[in-house]
């Protein structure tokens, strides 16, 4: 089945030639006006666009954003016969694939489609994989378990969720599953780093502003508080957050209205606000950094995303998950892992989280000749890999003089704590049966 290709050009000729050299290769649909070609995308589910930088009655950024507002993954190739850096720059920042020059050259143009084609493909295999891991959290550690369990409780209200945790350990995939099994589930989830623009561009962003309300405000923005009405709005790495506009959150916060820069009037939004750190804001607070009021606002709910050492347990899901992912991407066929590597990343320390298990295995899918990942692939200094353990190791004190009793008493009292009274992690850590460990406990009135 041929791939559908929309070509939207004011230049009947034009469309005509491009027609006649794509039409074996794809499906073309073609349009001369905006409101035609938008209609077309929608009805036919198109995900690949040919579009002219300059129409008739629009311009083809602007129908550019519209597509993308329907499909913010369909690909966007930019044709213009006015080529500037300038033009060039504002295409790629606005969401195009590619920008091509008129003439155009039909050899260059039919390998960017191509390679267009292929990124659509793999990008259609990842959202598969992708979509599945969306709806459920991978993991069956007690950790994670905790987790689903206050997300089923809160999922319906719209209180606001603080999730902390270490870099890499998956905090965004948290509050995408908050969403997903929430109410709003069908309404937008938006994402917002606050980390990565300064505190006048931020706001900007998020509140949204007026036409001519300072320089390059060209046009009106409605801001992404807005863009999320109904839905779900996540700010990560809310720590960054400069505390003018903190004031400005809090605000919003309390009274769910939102003010444009430069307007006098406010606009009611229903919005739940999920806020993600990976830093410790009691500790900002104290320092003045954050914003004491604005920390309780945010932290009706606080959950906390578990360092992978916590749960190395759930490795036996999370290997053959991307596993799966990245033979999709490099188009392998690896089976699994041999019990040497996996014994490896069982003690492993794993700084970087699931961020650097991740990584890990693409990096050996992607160098392995065999059917199964070996040990030598990953990378790992052997001796780093017994690190976790190393830090891991926690003592009890016993004294010169405590009898054999009382030192069994102190070890399984301490490891039914370590194991948060689980019998069966408690026994299974002392090398000792069930049926041992309950007798035990009853004997020493546990």
């Amino acid at each position: 089945m041929k791939n559908k290709l929309l070509i939207v050009d004011d230049e009947p000729k034009i469309l005509r030639s491009l027609n006649f050299l794509l039409g074996d290769s794809f499906e073309v649909f073609t349009s001369d006006n905006s409101n035609e070609a938008l209609e077309i995308f929608k009805r036919e589910g198109i995900s690949l666009v040919l579009l002219d930088l300059r129409l008739k009655e629009d311009s083809g950024l602007d129908l550019m954003e519209k597509i993308l507002k329907i499909d913010p993954q369909a690909i966007i190739i930019i044709m213009t016969a006015y080529s500037t850096i300038e033009n060039s720059i504002n295409a790629i920042k606005s969401g195009a694939y590619y920008f091509i020059t008129k003439p155009i050259d039909s050899e260059q143009l039919l390998l960017l489609l191509n390679k267009a084609v292929e990124k659509l493909e793999m990008t259609q295999k990842i959202n598969t994989l992708e979509g599945h891991i969306k709806k459920d959290i991978i993991g069956e550690s007690p950790h994670i378990k905790e987790i689903i369990n206050v997300i089923n409780k809160i999922k319906d209200t719209d209180a606001t969720v603080l999730i902390t945790g270490e870099s890499g350990t998956g905090k965004e995939l948290i509050a995408h599953k908050i969403h997903t099994s929430s109410k709003r589930a069908d309404k937008p989830f938006v994402a917002i780093n606050c980390a990565a623009m300064p505190g006048d561009l931020l706001e900007s962003e998020l509140f949204g502003y007026k036409k001519g309300a300072f320089t390059g405000a060209f046009k009106d923005e409605i801001g992404i508080i807005r863009r999320a009405d109904k839905g779900t709005l996540l700010l990560d790495e809310i720590g960054e957050m400069d505390l003018r506009l903190q004031s400005k959150l809090l605000r919003f916060l309390q009274d769910k209205e939102v003010r444009q820069i430069g307007d006098e009037r406010t606009y009611k939004v229903d919005v739940r606000i999920i806020c993600i750190t990976n830093r410790n804001l009691r500790e900002e607070v104290k320092k003045g950094n954050f914003r004491e009021d604005l920390y309780y606002r945010i932290n009706v709910i606080n959950l906390v995303a578990p360092p992978l050492r916590d749960r190395i347990e759930d490795l036996k899901y999370l290997i053959p998950y991307f596993i799966d992912k990245y033979n999709i991407s490099f188009d392998k066929k690896i089976k699994g892992i041999t019990d040497q590597a996996y014994e490896i990343l069982s003690n492993y320390s794993f700084k970087g989280n699931i961020r650097e298990l991740e990584n890990m295995i693409q990096r050996a899918v992607l160098l392995s000749t065999s059917d199964y990942i070996e040990s030598d692939l990953l990378f790992i200094n052997t001796q780093e890999s017994t690190k976790r353990n190393e830090l891991g190791k926690k003592y009890i004190k016993i004294y010169e003089g405590e009898n054999m009793k009382e030192i069994e008493k102190k070890v399984i009292e301490f490891a039914l704590k370590n194991n948060e009274q689980n019998r069966k992690r408690t026994a299974d850590s002392l090398g000792i049966g069930e049926r041992t460990l309950r007798y035990k406990i009853k004997e020493y009135d546990l």
